[in-house]
């Protein structure tokens, strides 16, 4: 397997041509103001603007290009280096590259281009706006992309759906040292359980029943710990046999701090059985049990904040997180397998649902993505002796009804709905930065996270 490498991403949406980038990026470099001197630059393209910025290619054309040996793909870093000492000024290099990353700069009379500040970009640092980011999942990529997928191939989910993503990330992230419970819902009905006799899985894995599935990993992860075998026990369970029927059995779990790895899928309904509502579908949202009509106007509560609700269980760890911010997804993984090694670790995973919620297929982690930047969700994690603490700044949202506007299943909403929605999102705010502000345990009600 090849190496992945960290990159600078450009957001043009998010970019108003301040140039603040440009002037950081020239004064690291060449101690200058002056954005000739920049190895970036914003370019005016139409209504917006474009980016001119080394790309650190896999298969770079300027190394192709250059007849002297002097640029050169770093191994390590995925730079591109350049050395000066070989370097003939002969410019093919410029000419090979599309994206105008390596240019000549006429004061130092050579080529000048982005090094990436060493793992530390001074364009991205001035970036306030957020069209400059610095991407650095490439990690997840190289530390587990040798490891095993330990699902079988060919799972049947819906197209465009992302749990299968989740489902086969968190594995591979676990390990071949553990029980999967699958209650039921989307994760089996995908062929986690199997057919015929055969398991979509290569650990054992078991269908409990909707309401016992937290109380039947409890004895799984009692029996093995007993018998001196560290096997972790995991429940990926949806959000109904999670905030509904099913949370008796989890609060119970939570109580006592069973050392078991609880993740909830949360699409918002039950959708594998004909996209009925649960305890966390979102106040307007249409579903089969919540229709749109004359009279019906979609749900008519909130959803309840199970993810608060088990910050209230004090828990050794809980936390948030959605599979369009990968990054921050494997840290909170990895810090759950520690503590559920000690207790109760919960981890509440938002995953769209591309039948249930009426919204391309193609679209799903922009959906993902959208419902974060609008503080719809918001990223958070807890332990009991940190408190709380967005892993995520939530200021500079973006509107909510953008996020709604994008959804099928948010279509009908009157202008009252959606300002009961903001109401919300805002309350619940509010509210997640008390608790993060308070630096402790929690004792706060529920709403939506």
């Amino acid at each position: 397997m090849g190496a992945a490498y960290e990159t600078i991403h450009f957001k043009a949406e998010a970019c108003d041509g301040c140039n603040d980038c440009m002037t950081a990026c020239a004064q690291a470099k060449a101690q200058s103001d002056d954005h000739l001197q920049s190895r970036i630059q914003i370019v005016p393209s139409g209504d917006g603007f474009e980016l001119a910025l080394c790309r650190q290619c896999g298969d770079p054309e300027c190394v192709l290009n250059c007849p002297a040996a002097a640029l050169s793909k770093n191994a390590g870093s995925g730079v591109i280096d350049w050395d000066y000492t070989k370097c003939v000024n002969c410019l093919l290099c410029t000419v090979g590259c599309a994206y105008g990353g390596i240019a000549y700069d006429t004061q130092v009379r050579h080529v000048i281009k982005c090094d990436m500040c060493e793992g530390a970009p001074a364009c991205v640092k001035a970036c306030t706006l957020g069209a400059l980011k610095h991407v650095k999942t490439a990690r997840i990529y190289n530390e587990v992309g040798n490891l095993e997928d330990l699902f079988a191939p060919g799972l049947s989910g819906c197209q465009g759906c992302n749990t299968e993503l989740i489902m086969r990330h968190t594995l591979r992230r676990i390990g071949p040292d553990v029980v999967v419970a699958t209650p039921p819902g989307c994760i089996p009905g995908m062929g986690s359980v199997g057919y015929n006799g055969l398991t979509g899985t290569k650990v054992p894995v078991f269908h409990p029943l909707l309401t016992n599935t937290a109380s039947m990993l409890a004895g799984v992860r009692r029996h093995y710990k007993r018998s001196g075998r560290d096997v972790m026990a995991v429940a990926l369970a949806g959000d109904g046999g999670t905030a509904d029927v099913g949370f008796q059995s989890l609060s119970g779990a939570a109580e006592r701090g069973e050392e078991i790895l609880y993740i909830c899928v949360d699409n918002e309904g039950y959708m594998n059985t004909g996209m009925q509502r649960s305890g966390c579908t979102p106040y307007g949202a249409w579903t089969s049990t919540t229709p749109v009509g004359e009279r019906a106007h979609g749900k008519t509560q909130d959803a309840k904040n199970l993810p608060l609700l088990m910050v209230m269980h004090n828990c050794e760890y809980v936390a948030t997180a959605s599979t369009a911010f990968m990054q921050d997804l494997y840290d909170k993984l990895d810090r759950a397998i520690q503590a559920a090694k000690s207790g109760f670790a919960y981890l509440h995973i938002y995953s769209p649902c591309t039948t249930g919620w009426r919204f391309p297929s193609d679209q799903n982690i922009e959906v993902a993505r959208k419902a974060v930047e609008t503080n719809f969700v918001l990223l958070w994690e807890f332990n009991p002796r940190d408190g709380l603490h967005l892993t995520r700044p939530a200021e500079d949202a973006l509107p909510v009804a953008e996020y709604l506007e994008v959804l099928g299943k948010y279509r009908h909403l009157a202008p009252e709905q959606i300002a009961h929605i903001e109401r919300a999102v805002a309350t619940n705010l509010g509210r997640v930065q008390m608790l993060a502000a308070a630096k402790g345990p929690a004792s706060a009600t529920a709403g939506r996270a």
